[in-house]
């Protein structure tokens, strides 16, 4: 744990100078590698640079494992720059599970809609899918968006 997030923060701080001068924003994803478990270890890692630059690229379906994604959300609060849209259905022991289509897992979308608005997101989403035809995924994506 500790030798990765020094490691990530090594790489992550020898981009923020370019960062700055080309105005763009590191969106750091945390991803399927058990890293940050935890909402306030991902938040604080986050917040450790300092810089406007480096934020979150929070991904709905990667964090279901291990917390509510509204109680990322909660925790990351601004430090979102985007969201990507992913479904995880959960087995029903709590421990493993998979990745499904959007509104057919684990995830509480009517709160997760909610908790993104609390925190007054207004960015943009991106699609992770692989199956459903792009009228279904809408039609999914479009209820996500009115909150039900």
């Amino acid at each position: 744990q500790n030798r990765a997030t020094d490691t990530s923060r090594v790489a992550v701080e020898k981009l923020i100078p370019l960062a700055e001068e080309l105005k763009v924003v590191i969106a750091l994803e945390n991803v399927w590698n058990n890293l940050w478990v935890k909402p306030a270890l991902y938040a604080n890692f986050i917040s450790s640079f300092k810089s406007r630059w480096v934020q979150s690229y929070f991904d709905i379906g990667n964090h279901v494992k291990y917390a509510p994604p509204q109680d990322w959300i909660k925790a990351l609060g601004p430090r979102i720059a985007k969201v990507h849209i992913k479904d995880f259905q959960l087995n029903q022991d709590g421990h493993g599970g998979k990745f499904v289509h959007p509104r057919d897992g684990s995830v509480d979308w009517p709160t997760v809609r909610r908790a993104l608005s609390d925190i007054s997101y207004d960015g943009w989403a991106t699609i992770e899918d692989g199956g459903l035809e792009l009228a279904e995924f809408s039609r999914r994506l479009d209820l996500i968006i009115e909150g039900k």
